[in-house]
């Protein structure tokens, strides 16, 4: 390889790449924690040394010239490589300390991980813990997080994933309020009843349809797009929440509206198969693996 033809920085690259990928000069200077400004030199001097325009701006964002289109997918590549670079060095390393990201649902972000964190403190305290609470499923082998627990079995090669327990769910209100709406013993008897709603709620009334609730929009005043306000707008009798049996049922401002109507699903520890070698990460993965199923069980 003529390495001589190669005239441009990586960096330069990266941050057109991330331009590209966010739409914006400040989403992508957040994702990268740079300075919006910083990126733009970066951009700016990338179409300096490859003689081309990468971008047109529309409006407040920022469109691909038919160049920077072209470059998009060898950039993207080298991006891929520079990530596998990283995973590989992180999985061989040795020492039991350092950062390890974890993303899990905003509920079980909030109701599983802070008791493992605890014993963590007391395993391995040289090991930094960041909790990436989100119910979008993030993307390991971009390093958003090293280890996931999610809902599904992951279908990429480059992933691991561990069934550690079934979980289930069910529907939850206040006491007073299921006073307020009349005896409950069919899913027929919650045709009048208020729910409230989660972010797409289409697919959360078709479900509740799959399953004999006559529900239509009208039963949703209210709806939240973060899983803990939907849970606490239960928890302040707004109407009917949904949430794990495990919470759920130790909630005593709570009730379960028909214990009959269980939603099932499995839960997965997933990492890449490079982080699965590195000790800190697997230090991490083992606790999990131990002290999920108890916790979800309750």
């Amino acid at each position: 390889m003529d390495w001589r033809s190669v005239t441009f920085d990586w960096n330069r690259a990266r941050a057109f790449l991330v331009t590209a990928e966010e739409g914006s000069l400040s989403a992508a200077a957040r994702a990268l924690g740079m300075t919006q400004p910083t990126l733009g030199r970066q951009v700016t001097a990338l179409e300096e040394e490859l003689g081309v325009m990468l971008f047109e701006r529309v409006g407040r964002g920022l469109v691909l010239t038919k160049a920077g289109t072209q470059l998009m997918d060898h950039v993207r590549a080298m991006g891929e490589a520079a990530a596998a670079v990283s995973l590989a060095a992180s999985g061989q390393a040795q020492e039991v300390e350092g950062h390890v990201a974890v993303t899990a649902s905003e509920i079980y972000s909030m109701w599983l991980l802070p008791p493992v964190l605890r014993r963590l403190r007391d395993i391995a305290p040289g090991i930094k813990v960041e909790v990436v609470a989100s119910n979008a499923i993030r993307d390991l082998k971009r390093r958003e997080a090293d280890i996931a627990i999610r809902n599904a079995r992951p279908d990429q090669p480059d992933l691991i994933g561990k069934l550690v327990a079934e979980d289930r769910g069910s529907f939850y209100a206040t006491p007073a309020y299921l006073d307020r709406l009349g005896p409950v013993s069919q899913p027929d008897d919650l045709v009048e009843a208020e729910f409230i709603g989660l972010e797409d709620n289409a697919s959360f009334i078709q479900a509740l349809n799959k399953r004999g609730i006559p529900v239509t929009e009208k039963n949703f005043s209210v709806t939240a797009t973060n899983h803990m306000v939907h849970w606490e707008m239960a928890r302040a009798g707004l109407g009917i929440g949904v949430g794990p049996c495990g919470l759920g049922d130790a909630d005593r401002d709570l009730r379960r509206v028909l214990p009959e109507v269980l939603i099932a699903y499995p839960v997965w520890l997933v990492a890449h198969r490079e982080l699965r070698t590195s000790p800190k990460v697997r230090i991490v993965w083992d606790l999990l693996a131990e002290m999920l199923p108890n916790l979800i069980r309750g």
